[in-house]
C-alpha cells in the first residue's frame, strides 16, 4: 500500500511545545504536562496543515497575534478538550440532589419567602448534564411554583452546538430510564429556563456576571487542571455560592488540598461540598 499521499507530520520541538502549553494553561488553566507534547503534535498537526503554516512556533504566533485567532483558539480548544458524557450520569449523586440537598435549599428557601433556585453547571459539555438536571427538578412537586435557573458553560463552542440543538444519539441515553426519554424529548412548557453559553473559567469578570448560585455542578472538569489553577477556579466557586450553597464535583475529585473554606457533608449515596452558612462559618477560600 502506498503512503506517497500522506502530507509528512511536523515535527514539534521542546520550546515549541512550552510555548503552546504555557499559553494555553495561561488562557484556560488546561494543564499538559511533558508527556503531552506526542498528543499536541498529533491533534494541531492538523491545524498547521489547515493554516499552511510550517512549523508550531508559526502557530502559536498565528494564536497570539493573527487577526483570526480567537477563531483558531476555539478550534485548538475544541481539539484539546475531551467531552464524553450522557444523560443521568453518576446517578448516586443525582439520587442525593433530589432526595436530600433540594428538599433541604426548599425548607431553608421557604422560610425566607425566596421562590427562586439557581443551579450551574460548569464544564457542560453537550448539554446532558443541565438537562437531566431539568427533568429531575420537574418531577418534584414542592418546585412547581419556583423560577429555576439552570445555566450550563463550557469553554468548547463545538459541544455546546450540540447542547443548544437539543438532538442526541442513542450513546448519550445509555443510562436514561425509557420514561423520561418518552416523557421529556418534545417540547416542554414551564417555568424552567436552561440556557447554554460559552464561558472560560479563568474568565474572572464573565464568571461574576452569572451572579449567585445555590448549586453549582463541575464534575470531572478540574481533573485537568494544576493545583494553581484549581485553587482559582474553587475560589471562583466559592464567590458565586450563596451562604449555604453546595458544589458538587466528580466522583474521583476531592478539595484536598486545595480549598478549606467548604464543609464536607455526608448524605446517604454521596458527599459533597457546602459554602458553610452565615450562621455556622463564612471565611474565605484558604
Amino acid at each position: 500500500m502506498s503512503m506517497l499521499f500522506f502530507t509528512p507530520e511536523i515535527p514539534m520541538s521542546a520550546e515549541e511545545f512550552r510555548l503552546i502549553r504555557d499559553f494555553v494553561y495561561q488562557y484556560c488553566g488546561l494543564n499538559f504536562m511533558e508527556d503531552s507534547k506526542y498528543l499536541l503534535e498529533k491533534r494541531l498537526g492538523r491545524r498547521l496543515q489547515h493554516l499552511r503554516l510550517n512549523s508550531f512556533k508559526d502557530y502559536y504566533y498565528f494564536l497570539r497575534y493573527n487577526k483570526d485567532k480567537d477563531q483558531e483558539l476555539t478550534e485548538l480548544i475544541d481539539i484539546l478538550t475531551t467531552n464524553e458524557t450522557y444523560f443521568f450520569r453518576e446517578d448516586f449523586q443525582l439520587r442525593t440532589l433530589t432526595e436530600e440537598i433540594i428538599p433541604e435549599i426548599i425548607h431553608t428557601k421557604e422560610k425566607d419567602g425566596d421562590k427562586r433556585l439557581r443551579i450551574w453547571s460548569a464544564g457542560c459539555s453537550s448539554g446532558e448534564e443541565p438537562y437531566t438536571i431539568a427533568m429531575l427538578l420537574m418531577e418534584n412537586p414542592l418546585l412547581s411554583d419556583f423560577h429555576i435557573d439552570i445555566i450550563g458553560t463550557d469553554i468548547s463552542q463545538r459541544v455546546l452546538q450540540v447542547a443548544r440543538k437539543g438532538v442526541y444519539g442513542a450513546s448519550s441515553f445509555r443510562t436514561t430510564p425509557q420514561e423520561y426519554q418518552k416523557r421529556f424529548f418534545s417540547p416542554v412548557e414551564g417555568k424552567f429556563l436552561v440556557t447554554i453559553s460559552h464561558l472560560n473559567l479563568f474568565d474572572n469578570p464573565r464568571v461574576s456576571l452569572l451572579g449567585k448560585m445555590d448549586i453549582i455542578f463541575c464534575r470531572n472538569v478540574i481533573i485537568y487542571f494544576d493545583l494553581a489553577a484549581k485553587k482559582k477556579v474553587v475560589e471562583s466557586f466559592y464567590q458565586r455560592l450563596r451562604s449555604g450553597g453546595f458544589l458538587l464535583l466528580g466522583h474521583s475529585e476531592s478539595l484536598m488540598n486545595i480549598s478549606n473554606a467548604f464543609t464536607l457533608r455526608h448524605y446517604t449515596h454521596d458527599m459533597v461540598y457546602q459554602r458553610p452558612p452565615l450562621n455556622a462559618f463564612d471565611g474565605g477560600a484558604g
